[in-house]
C-alpha cells in the first residue's frame, strides 16, 4: 500500500495551480522505481496519452479542443482493486480531473463520434444517456433510444443536469470548445466523473480513429480496441496502396455553400488527406491549414469550372435542389456530367448523418468510398457507405 501511495506522488502530474508535493527520499524513489511502468502505444493521435502503472491507468487529454493550453488528467482504477486504494482516493481526487473505476458500464455521452466505439467494442448496452438522441444514426442504438434504454440528455451546451445526476452513470463523456460548460461542472460536483473526448480535434484520418483506444481504456476493452484499430490501419493502408495503381488522377473539389460563402477543406485538412490517399487531384491541395477556406462562389467557379467530381456536397441530395439554391451550379462540369456525391443520403431514422457519426471511426470506409467513385475499376464490387450520387 505504501508503495502505491509513493507511486502516485512521483508519477501523478498536477495542474500548475496545485501545490507541489514534498520531495521524496532516495530510498522512497528507489522503491517506487521498482514498480513496472508501461505506456500504451498511440501512433497517430496527437490529443491523448495512456500510461499504466500497477493497478492504475493514467489518461491525459492534451487537446480537448483547439488551442487548449491546460491538459486534462484522469486516473482509472480497476474495480477489482478498489478496496486496496480506498485510502488514496482523497489524494487522487484532489490531483486529477476525474477518478474513474473501470470498466465503466453505465455511460452518458454527448457526441455522435462517441457512438461507434460502443458498437465496435460490442458494449452497446453500456450507453444509457445521450445528448440530442435524434442525431444517432446507428440502427442498433436507435432501437435502444426508442425503447427508452438510452435517455435524452438535452443539448450539449445546456445538458439537463438533473437527468444525468438521476441516471448516476459511471462515466460522463463530454466534448466542448472551452471549459466553460457549467453543466459539466455541476455534474462533476455531484460525484460523476466527467472526461473530455477530443477525437474531433485530430487532423488526420487515422488520428481520429485511434481514439477508440481512449474509449477502450474506460470501458475495460483496451485489448479489443487495439485489435480493432490495427485492422482499420491495415485496411486503410491496403486501400491507399491500391489507389496508386490508378491510371489517372481525377480532379475533385469538396465543401459547400453557406449563405454567400463556399467553405472548402484546406490542403492540410482531414478530408484533403483522404483525397491525397485516394490518388485524386484536389484543387486546393497546396493551401495551408487544417480547417476550411472561405471563398466566394465566383472564385470557386473560376478555379473549378472544369473539375470532374464534387465529393461532399453538404446536405444537398438532388440536382434540382442545387439548381434551386443557385442556378450557376449548372456551369460546373461535374453538374453537367452528373458526378456529384453527397453524404446527405446516408441518414438514420431521425435524420442524423451517418457520415458525422461513423466516418471519423472508420477512415478505411471513407477512403474506399472515394476510391470507388474516382477509380471504379479498382474496387468494382464495392458499395459506398457514406457518399451517394446526387438524385436526378
Amino acid at each position: 500500500m505504501k508503495y502505491l501511495c509513493l507511486l502516485m506522488l512521483v508519477f501523478i502530474g498536477c495542474k500548475e495551480s496545485k501545490q507541489k508535493e514534498a520531495p521524496l527520499s532516495s530510498q522512497q524513489i528507489e522503491a517506487v522505481q521498482s514498480i513496472p511502468n508501461s505506456e500504451v502505444a498511440v501512433q497517430y493521435a496527437q490529443g491523448f496519452t495512456i500510461k499504466k502503472q500497477g493497478h492504475l491507468t493514467y489518461v491525459e487529454v492534451n487537446s480537448p479542443w483547439p488551442n487548449a493550453n491546460v491538459p486534462y488528467k484522469y486516473v482509472l482504477i480497476d474495480k477489482r482493486h478498489k478496496n486496496e486504494l480506498k485510502d488514496s482516493l482523497i489524494y487522487l481526487r484532489k490531483n486529477f480531473d476525474a477518478v474513474v473505476f473501470t470498466p465503466a458500464k453505465r455511460i452518458a455521452a454527448t457526441s455522435t463520434t462517441h457512438i461507434p466505439a460502443f458498437q465496435l467494442l460490442e458494449v452497446s448496452d453500456y450507453l444509457i444517456g445521450f445528448a440530442e438522441t435524434d442525431f444517432i444514426s446507428s440502427p442498433v442504438l436507435r432501437k435502444r433510444v426508442e425503447s427508452g434504454q438510452i435517455v435524452e440528455l438535452g443539448v450539449n451546451e445546456s445538458i439537463n443536469e438533473e437527468v444525468v445526476i438521476a441516471l448516476q452513470p459511471d462515466l460522463f463523456i463530454g466534448f466542448g470548445v472551452s471549459n466553460e460548460n457549467k453543466s459539466y461542472n455541476t455534474i462533476s460536483k455531484a460525484g460523476i466523473p466527467v472526461v473530455y473526448n477530443g477525437d474531433w480535434v485530430e487532423e488526420t484520418p487515422l488520428g481520429k480513429a485511434e481514439w477508440i483506444k481512449f474509449m477502450g481504456a474506460f470501458i475495460g476493452k483496451s485489448k479489443q480496441a487495439n485489435q480493432i484499430f490495427n485492422t482499420i490501419v491495415s485496411e486503410y493502408n491496403k486501400a491507399k496502396k491500391l489507389a496508386l495503381k490508378a491510371s489517372s488522377q481525377p480532379t475533385v473539389i469538396s465543401g459547400s455553400m453557406f449563405k454567400d460563402i463556399w467553405y472548402v477543406p484546406a490542403g492540410e485538412s482531414w478530408l484533403a488527406q483522404f483525397f491525397k490517399d485516394a490518388n485524386a487531384n484536389y484543387l486546393w491541395k497546396d493551401t495551408k491549414g487544417t480547417g476550411s477556406l472561405s471563398l466566394n462562389f465566383e472564385t470557386v467557379l473560376m478555379k473549378a469550372r472544369e473539375t470532374e467530381y464534387w465529393i461532399g456536397s453538404g446536405q444537398f441530395i438532388s440536382y434540382n435542389q442545387l439548381k434551386q439554391a443557385n442556378p450557376h451550379y449548372q456551369q460546373f462540369n461535374f453538374f453537367k456530367h452528373k458526378k456529384i456525391y453527397t453524404y446527405g443520403l446516408s441518414t438514420g431514422d431521425k435524420g442524423g448523418m451517418l457520415y458525422y457519426e461513423l466516418a471519423p471511426s472508420r477512415p478505411d470506409m471513407v477512403l474506399k468510398d472515394i476510391i470507388h467513385i474516382l477509380h471504379p475499376d479498382l474496387l468494382p464490387e464495392y458499395s459506398t457507405v457514406f457518399f451517394k450520387p446526387l438524385q436526378s
